[in-house]
């Protein structure tokens, strides 16, 4: 689980559970965090053994502002910025020129080495080329993706973790979604659908990005009533990474199917199939509209189906049976 910001709600939530005496494992689980940011959180801002949401807020704010302090310092001081920099073109490492303005200053801290690379990055970044890694703003250590990978993969709730009563689809509101892909990255498309009547939802994708499906799925969710829409069982597709953002803003619990187990999304790999009628495998999806795709659903949706009892996925979800064709 990478590392994220506590927001304000956070910390009042962090406050409360602290007061109520729960472990930080406990808190971490409760507020969706790793570990780490609990214990990193509770040594910043803490006293005493005591958390304040309040105090915590100030004392981060108060940080934030002696650091950019430390970035202007440079900027406000002409002669400390040309040493810098000629240093720098030197090809001295920021750690060497800090140390070498400790040492001229009797041994008195004048600028951190992590200031200079602040300055570097966000204001001369014509100076990276000095510097001997120039590949990202920090080196990541050896193993850190592959860590951050199964962090990821740990906040994931499993198909396992699903109530038993959603495989017998007895109820509406239980949600299955997946991307179709056209051909030679063409662009995609967003499929949910509903197991229990097989009622599909389906939204054009230039990109398939974390960020766009997130926001394309809390637009499409907006217009359906609370009481369908209470899970959505995801594949293992990058494309579905923002899942807390997508649980957060939709209300619905987000369940993943293990790798490489299809069958476990059976009702949207049918579905899918059923959409691939329109728009065939190996074909591309650059001037397919979203008008196309909705024309395409609503034939789906208003199809009768031999397990819904010949009647359509949209009469069965609405609730509403049509008296005459």
């Amino acid at each position: 689980m990478s590392y994220s910001h506590l927001t304000q709600d956070d910390r009042i939530r962090l406050s409360a559970l602290k007061r109520a005496g729960l472990k930080q494992c406990e808190i971490a689980r409760q507020l969706k965090k790793d570990p780490a940011t609990i214990s990193r959180e509770l040594e910043r801002n803490g006293k005493d053994g005591n958390y304040h949401a309040g105090e915590s807020k100030q004392l981060t704010k108060e940080r934030r502002m002696a650091a950019k302090q430390g970035f202007k310092k440079i900027q406000n001081d002409p002669e400390l910025e040309k040493y810098i920099v000629k240093k720098l073109k030197k090809y001295w490492s920021p750690e060497q020129i800090s140390g070498r303005l400790k040492l001229k200053n009797n041994d008195k801290p004048v600028i951190s080495h992590e200031t200079i690379y602040q300055y570097i990055y966000n204001d001369k970044p014509a100076l990276k080329k000095y510097l001997r890694c120039k590949k990202g703003k920090y080196r990541r250590r050896y193993g850190t993706k592959i860590r951050e990978r199964q962090r990821e993969a740990l906040k994931k709730k499993r198909i396992d973790l699903r109530p038993p009563e959603i495989e017998q689809r007895k109820e509406i509101g239980h949600w299955e979604g997946d991307t179709i892909k056209g051909k030679d990255n063409s662009g995609s498309i967003l499929t949910h659908v509903e197991r229990k009547s097989g009622y599909l939802k389906a939204d054009k994708l230039v990109r398939a990005l974390a960020e766009i499906v997130a926001e394309m799925t809390e637009r499409r969710f907006k217009r359906i009533p609370r009481d369908k829409k209470k899970t959505t069982t995801y594949d293992n597709g990058t494309e579905f990474s923002e899942h807390e953002y997508i649980e957060k803003q939709t209300k619905m619990d987000i369940y993943f199917a293990h790798p490489y187990h299809s069958w476990e999304r059976g009702t949207n790999e049918n579905t899918n199939g059923l959409l691939r009628q329109f728009f065939p495998k190996k074909s591309s999806f650059t001037n397919i509209s979203q008008k196309d795709i909705t024309r395409a659903v609503i034939l789906i949706n208003n199809r009768p189906r031999k397990r819904l009892g010949y009647l359509t996925p949209h009469e069965v979800f609405w609730g509403k049976i049509a008296l005459q064709d």
